[in-house]
């Protein structure tokens, strides 16, 4: 079976690596549009990200890419990159795909946890924290 090529808006990844941000920002939906063409890309990612493209091209692997700045808008020159996407407390490691194209790197890195609900025991209940475990 032939896998399917990627293509965004019916264009492949390697067209959209030759177009500029203002280029890209017309294939987008309008609220990632609006903040990539009035903030544009922070100057300190840009420079990290063409530092990683630079390791890669040498053959090396760079290190994610640490940001609390969860608005950054994924473009396609940020594809095959590692970011570290600060969620609170911890920083959670996203490799970029051309699939979150036009996204906020913010919605890949959740900052609250599922709902786990454990058996009652010890440390269950206000009350059984004060109970001594019995082994």
């Amino acid at each position: 079976m032939v896998k399917k090529e990627f293509a965004f808006r019916g264009q492949p990844i390697e067209e959209l690596l030759k177009l500029s941000d203002k280029e890209f920002a017309g294939l987008i939906c309008s609220r990632s549009r609006r903040t990539l063409l009035r903030s544009g890309m922070d100057k300190k990612i840009e420079k990290k990200i063409e530092k990683a493209h630079a390791l890669l091209q040498q053959g090396k692997e760079a290190k994610p890419i640490r940001t609390h700045l969860r608005n950054i808008i994924v473009v396609p020159r940020m594809v095959g990159l590692r970011f570290a996407v600060h969620r609170g407390n911890t920083f959670e490691i996203i490799g970029i795909m051309p699939e979150m194209l036009g996204h906020f790197i913010g919605e890949f890195a959740l900052t609250r946890k599922k709902m786990m609900h454990g058996r009652a025991g010890i440390g269950a209940t206000k009350s059984s924290t004060a109970i001594t475990a019995r082994g």
